[in-house]
């Protein structure tokens, strides 16, 4: 690495660091700040971009901690020969697999990103990661709970949510194995990893006794924590600005046939970013003014592809890539929504 790359780097960085310290410093002040005279001159509008910000934060911080620990663990004890021990040989026949797998982990969207990224760095196929990045953040126990409380007197909602979500992560993963099965490295190297330096390989010899492996852990924890943070910190400023000076009358009265409606709530789903264990009760306070269907196409485009995320993805995959994983799924899930409505509910 170069004198310029290294400087790019560090201040990179420290930018990082910095954003998370103002976040930590604002968050434990609010209170003091709430009782300045200065707060209350600002215009409700700044206020309210800020109490936004802040509650993004709160609530993808501790989901952002569990990918980057579960990012660590893969990348200290999960070797590139045990996936390709356990990853059925046919390509679309991992797809299935995938989303079961996506199932059992309690992964939101927050966190789903960089567990997404380290298992195709340790020899994932991309259109396998795929259906494991759309499918892990709707169809896992907790969502399924969080669903079930917020519409247990619409029970077709839940029923409709978890089964579409599975169909369509196969489905998705099947039209990215086709676009990209020519190119499917769509990751966004650094100079060390292509040069072989830090290239995703199976763990050192040095790294073999428990306490080694454990401090490779917390090590690439907390590099990947400060990584990633940055980019959810940028996410969910620009998600806090959408939300505040956003005209939703606007968008509500478009909400009057199923077409305009279903398009309005995957959009609401897209800006208002939401973790996907709470976007049930959400959805829930929009039943009185959008139809059923659209409110499953809220609560299944949201959890696969919104802006926090998409901030994310450019950081660390292709550009094509990311554009045409956005199109796709925006596709599926609106065909598939209307399709729900007219011909099964």
């Amino acid at each position: 690495m170069n004198l310029k790359e290294s400087v790019s780097s560090l201040v990179k960085d420290l930018l990082g660091v910095a954003l998370l310290l103002a976040f930590l410093l604002l968050f434990f002040n609010i209170d003091k700040i709430k009782n300045t005279s200065t707060l209350s001159d600002l215009p409700d509008s700044i206020v309210n971009v800020n109490t936004i910000f802040i509650s993004i934060i709160i609530e993808a911080f501790p989901f952002i901690l569990l990918g980057v620990f579960v990012s660590a663990l893969i990348q200290i004890y999960v070797s590139e020969d045990t996936i390709q021990k356990y990853l059925p040989k046919s390509a679309l026949g991992a797809l299935f697999p995938a989303a079961i797998l996506g199932a059992i982990f309690p992964i939101c969207e927050c966190a789903i990103v960089p567990v997404v990224r380290r298992l195709i760095k340790k020899g994932m196929p991309l259109h396998v990661g795929v259906v494991f990045l759309v499918g892990a953040p709707i169809l896992n126990p907790v969502v399924f709970a969080s669903t079930y409380f917020a519409f247990r007197n619409n029970p077709t909602v839940l029923y409709s949510r978890m089964g579409l979500a599975f169909i369509l992560a196969i489905l998705i993963g099947a039209i990215i194995y086709f676009i990209f099965r020519k190119n499917s490295d769509q990751l966004k190297w650094s100079k060390e990893e292509l040069l072989g330096k830090q290239v995703v390989q199976k763990v050192p010899v040095a790294v073999t006794t428990k306490t080694a492996r454990v401090k490779q852990t917390m090590y690439h924890a907390a590099d990947e924590f400060f990584m990633m943070g940055k980019y959810l910190i940028a996410g969910a400023f620009i998600a806090a600005l959408f939300q505040t000076f956003l005209d939703r009358s606007v968008l509500q009265a478009l909400g009057s046939n199923e077409y305009s409606a279903t398009f309005v709530m995957m959009a609401f789903a897209y800006v208002l970013s939401l973790c996907s264990e709470a976007d049930a009760f959400v959805a829930a306070s929009f039943a009185n003014n959008f139809t059923t269907s659209s409110i499953i196409a809220f609560l299944v485009y949201g959890p696969m592809i919104d802006l926090k995320n998409t901030i994310m993805l450019l950081a660390f995959f292709k550009t094509k890539f990311v554009l045409v994983f956005i199109s796709t799924v925006t596709a599926v899930v609106f065909g598939s929504v209307l399709f729900l409505h007219f011909f099964i509910l």
